[in-house]
């Protein structure tokens, strides 16, 4: 029988702020069971990644584990790997990050483990022709990517048998090809059924002179206990009665003709298949769900078809988009990179190099690819995980500003394409907030750093389609939706059953036609409701909500002053005028914002620019990103007499001048009004898939305060509104 060598892979990894509980399922669940495993079976070896936010976690809470490892790396059965600390995806970051953060997890794993690292895993496999020369300058030899890249590079499955060399500018990398079939195999097919497909490929002739061919696996440790479904699987009864001892028994009981390698000792022992230049990309999952949604639903159909058809030669030639484009689905995600490129730019600034490494080490912590990206399930959708990322991101940048300025007190305002949208940004900063304003979106405010807190307070997701959703609907209209409660039988990938956490998941789909930022300009009719407007099926008579305004930056006495303009238009529908006409309208808002303030002010002026009075109701709309939503405890909102709501209640308040918006552990936005007006209160929830099936998500509380605009021609009316931040302390 001929040999084959199987380097098998395991990739372990919690994001920057995931809850602590989830850390604890996972390392009972997954990451014991499977050192303890190895720990049974000597004969078994791999390669392994453990990602700086768990490893911190298991330094804390669990470090016996990390000397248990130690001793399995002694004695070579496991290969520890590097990458990025903070799980970062690479080519998203600035090359002094990039480099930064290989380097700080090579030292942690000499430190733990006492070797250093040759190979990294990259995170998401995200790939970019420009990383073999950063990564060759931190010292990594090679690292592994899916079978996906090399097929789109022209490499038939067949030629798969070793790693390929790719070069950027004379840095050479090694890199390893990921079985995505095997993959997808383990552990939902039986141990036997992988060990013939193994031994197959074995006896598959290979050229003469040529080696013995090398299948590699990496995968996630999650899968392996972690994911739903997957406990009894991986360990049945007693962790000894499991698929991974049915698979490590098998692997010890085949090494006549199964030979397990490290990454590094097949690097270090055989040949090359030679020079591969492979395209940007990740794996083949993460190029559909980078693509609008309509898009990636027109691809995933197209490719179910071609397979039903056994097309499987057309099918290796088709991709999607690639991870970037995650910044061009959802602009949250953009706001979130760009200030994380200018706040690096900032750090590295910063002279001493005590606090440097500080601000540093909460910037690189900010880069976790967490919510920076979304699939199937998680990430981006995830509020607490964009919430450590924003408050990482505020730490680093508060701690460059103190060290890169003189005065303690400051204010300024500057304009500039942040985003790299085309049209310019507005950002006022000082020593106690930071504002990024988006003229031409509205004049609106997108982003919202509170330093005290550590707090974006814009963090806030808009309700958008999402290519899933097709599966939720017809699922429920077909009758096949698991309801949590519902019995569930394992036979297969559980991401592969459509299931729900509650009933009537589907009529929950709400889409929202503009971002939800805030100071974001509304004009609608008398008649319109709060149901309408929670449901966004109101009809806004104005178009200023998404609209360009013009911008002019001041100071004054130090404040720094923005001023928004904009000369639109209304539709009118009075019985006095003709049906589908317009009315001009000017909004004019001034945003201000002192030094040592912990206050934002807005004075908004509307007039009447027509030749006919203007009936109809003016609102301005505030998305608020504090967490506690789907809970009464600690976070709601304090209505006039003292009247407290959840934060996703939906409610109306009339007549109220005044609302805060509380999180006990944070403190308040007390949010005045120079006039009372009506207050809508609703919850910004979306629905997204998880592990465990569909669910809401809690993404922010909106809050729409809105007033009769009865104006004639010439007519001007003026509103004032003030945001006060509170600390807990206070």
């Amino acid at each position: 029988m001929n040999k084959l060598y199987l380097s098998l892979v395991v990739h372990n990894h919690q994001p920057v702020g995931n809850f602590d509980f989830v850390f604890e399922e996972a390392f009972a669940q997954a990451y014991d069971p499977l050192v303890a495993a190895l720990e049974r079976h000597p004969g078994v070896r791999l390669t392994m990644h453990w990602s700086g936010p768990l490893r911190d976690w298991l330094q804390e809470h669990r470090p016996e584990f990390l000397r248990r490892v130690r001793v399995l790396v002694g004695r070579k059965q496991i290969e520890p790997l590097g990458g990025g600390y903070y799980e970062p995806v690479l080519v998203a970051l600035p090359d002094a990050d990039k480099i930064g953060q290989l380097l700080k997890l090579t030292e942690a794993v000499m430190e733990d483990f006492g070797v250093r690292p040759r190979g990294a895993w990259l995170a998401e496999r995200v790939w970019e022709p420009h990383l073999p020369r950063v990564l060759a300058e931190a010292g990594i030899e090679y690292t592994l990517l899916d079978d996906t890249h090399f097929i789109q590079a022209g490499f038939a499955a067949d030629d798969l048998t070793s790693y390929a060399i790719t070069e950027e500018q004379g840095h050479r990398l090694k890199v390893f090809a990921s079985s995505q079939h095997v993959r997808n195999t383990i552990p939902w097919t039986p141990v036997d059924q992988v060990m013939d497909w193994l031994r197959a490929r074995a006896d598959k002739p290979l050229p003469p002179g040529a080696p013995t061919r090398l299948i590699v696996v990496g995968d996630d440790g999650e899968k392996f206990g972690l994911w739903p479904g997957t406990t009894s699987v991986c360990w049945g009864d007693d962790t000894a009665t499991g698929w991974i001892e049915a698979f490590f028994s098998a692997l010890e009981r085949e090494a006549d003709w199964l030979t397990l390698l490290t990454l590094d000792e097949a690097a270090q022992t055989l040949p090359p298949l030679g020079r591969a230049y492979l395209p940007a990309g990740s794996y083949e999952e993460m190029m559909e769900w980078s693509l609008p949604a309509p898009r990636a639903q027109e691809l995933s159909a197209l490719k179910r078809r071609l397979h039903d058809e056994g097309r499987e030669d057309v099918l290796s030639f088709m991709r999607g988009g690639t991870w970037r484009s995650f910044m061009a689905k959802y602009p949250e995600v953009n706001t979130l990179h760009k200030k994380m490129v200018v706040t690096s730019q900032k750090v590295h600034q910063i002279k001493k190099a005590k606090l440097r490494a500080e601000a540093l080490d909460h910037l690189w912590a900010s880069q976790c690819n967490c919510p920076f990206w979304h699939g199937v399930f998680g990430g981006l959708y995830l509020f607490h995980i964009r919430e450590a990322a924003a408050h990482h991101l505020i730490e680093a940048e508060t701690l460059a500003e103190r060290a890169l300025r003189a005065a303690e007190s400051w204010a300024e305002v500057t304009t500039g394409d942040v985003d790299c949208d085309g049209f310019d940004e507005a950002m006022l900063s000082s020593d106690t907030q930071a504002l990024m304003v988006a003229p031409a979106q509205g004049g609106t405010l997108v982003a919202w750093d509170w330093r005290a807190a550590g707090v974006n307070l814009l963090n806030v997701l808009s309700r958008r389609p999402e290519a899933y959703h097709r599966s939720l609907i017809e699922a429920a209209a077909q009758g096949t939706l698991v309801v949590a409660g519902q019995p569930l039988a394992f036979g297969g990938p559980q991401h592969a059953i459509v299931r729900a956490k509650e009933e009537g998941l589907e009529k929950k789909l709400i889409y929202d036609w503009y971002r939800r930022a805030s100071l974001i300009d509304h004009v609608f009719a008398p008649h319109e409701t709060l149901d309408a407007f929670y449901q966004s099926k109101f009809e806004e008579l104005g178009d200023f909500v998404n609209q360009p305004y013009t911008a002019k930056t001041s100071k004054s006495r130090g404040d720094v002053i923005l001023s928004l303009l904009r000369e639109g238009s209304i539709r009118v529908n009075g019985s006095s005028t003709k049906v589908g006409s317009s009315l001009p309208l000017r909004i004019e808002k001034k945003i201000t914002l002192r030094p040592g303030a912990s206050e934002l002010s807005v004075n908004y002026v509307v007039t009447n620019l027509g030749d006919q009075p203007a009936s109809a109701r003016f609102g301005v709309e505030t998305n608020w990103g504090i967490s506690g939503g789907d809970s009464s405890e600690g976070a709601y909102t304090v209505w006039p007499g003292g009247t407290l709501k959840r934060l996703n209640a939906i409610s109306e308040t009339a007549g109220a001048k005044e609302v805060a918006i509380v999180h006990e552990w944070v403190g308040r936005v007390v949010a005045r009004a120079s006039e009372a007006g009506t207050w809508w209160q609703f919850p910004i929830e979306t629905v997204s898939n998880s592990e465990a099936g569909f669910e809401r998500v809690y993404q922010g509380v909106s809050l729409v305060a809105h007033w009769p605009l009865e104006l004639e021609p010439a007519g001007m009316w003026k509103l004032s509104l003030t945001f006060a931040l509170v600390p807990a302390s206070d």
